[in-house]
């Protein structure tokens, strides 16, 4: 259905990010992929929420790895999104796992952040984040 009304914009060539939700789209995501790849505007965003219920919270992390590598692969960019720094968006404090959870991150094109009073500060430490894990790759450190 997307790919119709895509060719019904007649060459207007509209940005595409597939949200990732389910076990079934992640027993999809091979054919996903092959399909997003026509676009060049196309990316895929992990649900960790929504996938988390599926899989449990034990299989997360590695099935975010899993998908990050498959979709480099693909040369699709990849968006994680839910509850990223969601305490220090919400309350000003990071937990220590969330700034481990940012750094893993940080290897995604893309991190969604949830609203929060405190929205700016998250930017900012997640922006120190990521930086911190480029200079760790640079150096080891």
């Amino acid at each position: 259905m997307l790919q119709e009304a895509i060719r019904r914009l007649r060459g207007k060539k509209p940005g595409v990010v597939i949200k990732i939700e389910t076990a079934h789209a992640v027993g999809q995501l091979t054919r996903i992929l092959l399909v997003a790849m026509r676009y060049p505007r196309s990316g895929i965003m992990m649900a960790r929420g929504d996938l988390a219920v599926e899989y449990g919270w034990e299989r997360l992390a590695g099935l975010e790895q899993v998908m990050l590598g498959m979709c480099r692969a693909a040369g699709i960019p990849f968006a994680i999104a839910t509850e990223i720094l969601d305490a220090m968006a919400r309350r000003g404090l990071p937990t220590r796992a969330e700034i481990t959870d940012a750094f893993v991150a940080a290897d995604a094109q893309c991190i969604l952040l949830n609203k929060g009073a405190h929205i700016v500060p998250a930017v900012r430490l997640l922006r120190r984040i990521i930086r911190a894990r480029s200079a760790h790759a640079d150096n080891g450190i």
